[in-house]
């Protein structure tokens, strides 16, 4: 075979490579970051399915944490495209800083307490902390942790120091988000624990619910935002929208999440 007949087979083979190796196309390759706090993993994980069959080509990928190391991920440059806070505090402090747009309450919950299925401490009221041995909370820096402190904080002023004093030292462990307080309640290394309703109504098999008095409660305000450098903002807008859908309000409400009636923006 002479030179130029190897050079011309050569060449039909590369062209013909290039017909048959399909490229992917750019939406084929998209995929929205979501940073969400702990306590939305399934609820997030059921809106994304809706979503991902209305964009065929896109794949939503969750990082789900403690709100303040979401926070802090955003901070250092993460590439994120919807942030989603159990609180205002670690949403505000991103919005000083100018990097997140518009930030919109989607969603509310209520602290309770947990206990184990058979509550062999025989936690029966709120006031029932003050006599177990072994309360897991999640830390002050967390949401729930921050809700928490409030909520002792209230029941302090309704019941005296000394109560307040008594629930404080039966703490054992500050958890750094609210899944870890559930685990170590269900697994049975606390006799009880301070979570999020919806969280409880995860795992109704292995805790119940105790509520925490209307008195000394607080409700948890749920923001989310757009980062401003979001990769694909269009999109992220897109995601916000189904999330305060009435779609997306069903979704949330089916799992215990209360939902705001027309509140926009704090």
């Amino acid at each position: 075979m002479n030179r130029r007949a190897f050079v011309g087979i050569s060449l039909s083979a590369c062209l013909a490579t290039q017909v048959f190796v399909p490229r992917a196309t750019a939406a084929e390759a998209q995929e929205l970051t979501v940073f969400a706090a702990a306590s939305l993993r399934e609820v997030f994980q059921a809106i994304a399915l809706t979503f991902e069959k209305q964009h065929p080509n896109l794949k939503v990928r969750f990082n789900f944490a403690g709100s303040q190391d979401l926070r802090v991920q955003i901070e250092q440059g993460a590439k994120v495209d919807v942030f989603a806070s159990a609180d205002w505090k670690h949403m505000k402090t991103l919005a000083t800083q100018g990097l997140v747009s518009e930030p919109t309450v989607f969603a509310r919950n209520l602290p309770v307490v947990v206990v184990q299925k058979d509550n062999p401490a025989k936690v029966t009221s709120f006031a029932d902390l003050a006599k177990v041995k072994h309360l897991v909370v999640g830390a002050p820096e967390v949401p729930i942790g921050a809700y928490t402190e409030s909520i002792f904080a209230a029941a302090e002023r309704l019941h005296g120091k000394a109560f307040a004093e008594k629930v404080r030292a039966n703490v054992r462990s500050h958890e750094l988000n609210v899944r870890q307080v559930l685990t170590k309640v269900a697994m049975g290394e606390a006799d009880a624990g301070i979570v999020y309703k919806t969280d409880a109504l995860t795992v109704p098999d292995k805790v119940q619910i105790v509520e925490i008095p209307l008195a000394i409660n607080v409700v948890a305000d749920y923001p989310m935002a757009v980062l401003k450098a979001a990769p694909h903002a269009d999109l992220a807008r897109n995601f916000v929208r189904l999330v305060l859908s009435k779609e997306g309000e069903r979704m949330l409400t089916s799992v215990g999440f209360n939902t705001p009636e027309a509140q926009a923006k704090k």
